[in-house]
């Protein structure tokens, strides 16, 4: 403290000589003049001594500070009584400087001293050579006059001195308490600066709270450097998955100035998550203003992923990946309370694979995990978002259906048509390590609510209607309820109004349009509708695959196939080059004849095959593969093109797209439905056109519905779009009417 104030003194005295020397020079040199016209050599000889002794004081370095200040007081002291000598009274000002000077440079004890030779140095120089201030005074009177100027000069005197010493002390304390405070404060500064704790400092401004301080352990979690984030805002390290619940709670505090405390997702420099446990408090000056916040976070990234792992131990099958029965059980009593509150009916199927044993036991567990997370994928790939797929042990599976129908028999019907989905995905062979497996699935179903059945209750149910599926034969669906029951009676009852239907020709090929970018017609898919003779309409989602597990699709799909090629002639005959796509099953495809088929219809009609397209869906290649491709290329021969209906969800491997006479792709219309908000499907959408593109297959976008789909597919280049937003499925003689003006106008 002691060098501080040292220094400060040495500062100001240093200042004082300048100033000295500038103003002493400048009034000198006028007194020195006029001393030397009036005669009066003593004060010429003062002020040319004073000077050049200033001058002295200012030049000699090897002075130490207090001889340059004793001398320099001396200076002013003699020069003082000098001119008391010569002039008068009125010469006291320079003494009054000595003991001011003397406390401001030396100190209050130096000050009093020299205040004590002044007073005395005016007493006597003043009595002795002024001994009468007024005429007629006595000795005895003047030497009270000069006491009562004495004592006036030592008050007024004594008060500036004491006011500079006690000024000097209070400083010497405060620089004190202020060095105190600095290193308290440094070493704080450098404690928060090595905690492992990250630490930000904002400062509350109108734009927001802005950093003004963060520690080392910030810089090493997030990889911004001290300066990057000075100057920013708090909420920089936010990122996408940041709850918005969270940051609105957070933000609700900071508006009441609130401490708050919160599990947050931040990210990196580099954008790498991690989670913070974090404590936001408020700071407030001495009115009560919030001028601050103290940000102090906590790295627990290793600790939410050791809950996340726990959690997934818990509630999910360690092979799969899928639900286990513990969560399982929990979905079902949602699914329960849900669908009793929204009086709709939900669907809990038990799937069980039929062959799975001698698969594992002969081949080993490595090949029966592998088949069971196949079949897992298989399933994942065929429910919709809300609904569940679980692996509860061994080869089970079970599948929850949410909220299929407010009507009992329209439940039933969409719960049927997905298990019988599921029947023919497992049905389809598996390849793992090159080699290929068939297995099997016998499914039971049940629906609920039924009203006072509990999970448990309802998993029983399909668990029993899964194994009468088995005793039925196996690779079967069975309900449980005789209500259920009743409804599998009356598939039987449609295979038979469906076979009578073919024969009466009930069923008709609508055909809905394929339009370009500008909505002009450059295609139709055909598709099949069936209305009872009552004018009921039977919907394809259940009389399409009813015909494939019965085999009446090729039936089916025989008519189909000479319906399309008629209308392919009625087209032609008309003047349009429009190309139909017609939907071939696997079934179908596969028979040993259907290239002659094929052959024999465009022979009897007269169609040209060129303007007929086969949808086939992909998993039409996993089975028999090599067999496909030749079939594929001899219908290619005959002028057939190939259409891959629904891409992207079925069949996995793209070995196809390479070896199969292709001429375009259908993308599935659960890919287009989320577009563009989605941002996974909107990616996927714009894989498979880059991909065909590449390729140079033509694209066809099913189930575009909304200006903002159509207007992303056409950013996208994409070739064609269908979908309800351009037309619905119509009679065919509705699409000849709508080519007709078309042609008129060309």
């Amino acid at each position: 403290m002691q060098k501080e104030v040292a220094h400060w003194r040495a500062q100001i005295f240093t200042r004082i000589m300048q100033v000295v020397l500038a103003l002493g020079l400048v009034t000198a040199l006028p007194s020195i003049m006029l001393s030397l016209s009036e005669g009066i050599w003593s004060i010429a000889v003062v002020d040319v001594l004073a000077i050049g002794w200033i001058a002295a004081i200012w030049r000699v370095p090897s002075w130490s500070y207090h001889a340059r200040v004793l001398n320099f007081l001396a200076v002013t002291f003699l020069v003082g009584i000098g001119l008391m000598l010569k002039i008068g009274p009125i010469s006291q000002i320079y003494l009054a400087a000595v003991p001011v000077l003397a406390a401001l440079l030396l100190g209050l004890r130096s000050g009093m001293w020299a205040l004590i030779l002044s007073a005395l140095a005016l007493l006597v120089v003043g009595y002795f050579t002024h001994p009468g201030l007024a005429d007629g005074d006595t000795q005895v009177a003047s030497l009270i006059q000069w006491c009562v100027i004495t004592l006036n000069y030592v008050f007024i005197m004594a008060v500036l001195t004491l006011a500079c010493g006690v000024l000097l002390k209070r400083l010497d304390s405060s620089i004190g308490e202020l060095r105190g405070l600095n290193e308290e404060l440094r070493l704080t500064s450098a404690a928060v600066a090595r905690l492992n704790d990250m630490v930000l400092i904002a400062e509350v401004t109108e734009e927001g709270q802005r950093i003004i301080f963060a520690n080392k352990a910030f810089e090493r979690r997030t990889g911004y450097r001290r300066d990057d984030v000075l100057g920013r805002d708090l909420r920089l390290l936010q990122g996408p998955d940041t709850a918005p619940a969270t940051l609105e709670r957070i933000a609700g505090a900071m508006q009441r100035c609130e401490p708050v405390r919160a599990e947050l997702l931040n990210y990196t420099r580099n954008g790498e998550p991690y989670w913070v446990e974090m404590e936001l408090v408020p700071f407030a000056d001495e009115g009560g203003n919030n001028t601050h916040w103290v940000a102090v976070e906590r790295d627990i990234t290793d600790r939410k992923r050791s809950e996340d792992d726990i959690h997934r131990l818990a509630y999910f099958d360690v092979l799969t990946g899928l639900p286990n029965r513990r969560l399982l059980m929990d979905r079902i009593d949602k699914l329960l309370a849900s669908s009793e509150r929204d009086h709709t009916f939900s669907a809990v199927m038990f799937i069980d694979l039929d062959n799975f044993k001698t698969i594992n036991d002969a081949r080993g567990h490595a090949i029966g995990d592998a088949l069971l997370k196949n079949t897992a994928t298989r399933l994942a790939q065929l429910i919709r978002k809300a609904d569940t797929v679980a692996r509860i042990g061994g080869d089970e599976f079970v599948v929850l259906l949410a909220h299929l129908g407010a009507a009992h028999s329209a439940a039933a019907h969409a719960a049927l048509a997905v298990a019988e989905k599921i029947r023919q995905a497992i049905a389809q062979d598996f390849t793992i390590e090159g080699q290929t497996y068939s297995s099997s699935a016998s499914i039971g179903v049940t629906l609920l609510p039924k009203g006072g059945e509990s999970a448990q209750d309802l998993l029983r149910e399909a668990d029993i209607a899964m194994y009468r599926a088995k005793a039925d034969g196996r690779n079967g669906i069975a309900f449980f309820e005789s209500g259920m029951q009743a409804e599998v009676e009356q598939r039987l009852d449609m295979e038979r109004e469906l076979a009578a239907a073919i024969d009466n020709q009930q069923l008709a090929l609508y055909a809905q349009q394929q339009v370009d970018s500008e909505g002009r017609p450059v295609g139709a898919e055909l598709l099949m509708r069936w209305q009872r003779a009552d004018g009921s309409w039977v919907p394809p989602s259940l009389f399409i695959p009813l015909a494939e597990g019965t085999g009446q699709i090729l039936q089916l799909g025989a008519w189909a196939l000479r319906q399309a090629c008629l209308y392919v002639v009625e087209l032609a005959n008309a003047g349009h080059s429009l190309p139909l796509s017609v939907n071939v099953s696997p079934s179908q495809f596969r028979h040993a004849d259907f290239v002659d088929q094929v052959r024999a219809v465009l022979e009897e009609t007269g169609a040209p095959a060129t303007q007929l397209i086969f949808e086939v869906t992909e998993g039409l290649l996993v089975e028999k593969w090599e067999e496909t491709v030749e079939r594929m290329h001899a219908l290619a021969a005959l002028g057939i093109r190939f259409s891959i209906d629904d891409f992207g969800t079925g069949y996995s491997s793209l070995v196809y797209l390479k070896r199969m006479p292709l001429y375009e792709l259908k993308i599935d219309r659960s890919f287009i439905m989320d577009t563009p908000a989605d941002a996974s499907g909107t990616a996927i959408v714009q894989t498979i056109l880059a991909m065909a593109h590449h390729l140079g297959l033509r694209v066809v976008a099913e189930g575009v519905e909304t200006a903002a789909q159509a207007n992303f597919l056409i950013d996208s280049n994409c070739h064609s779009m269908q979908g309800y937003l351009y037309a619905r499925p119509a009679p065919f003689v509705q699409l000849m009417e709508a080519l007709s003006p078309q042609r008129s106008a060309a």
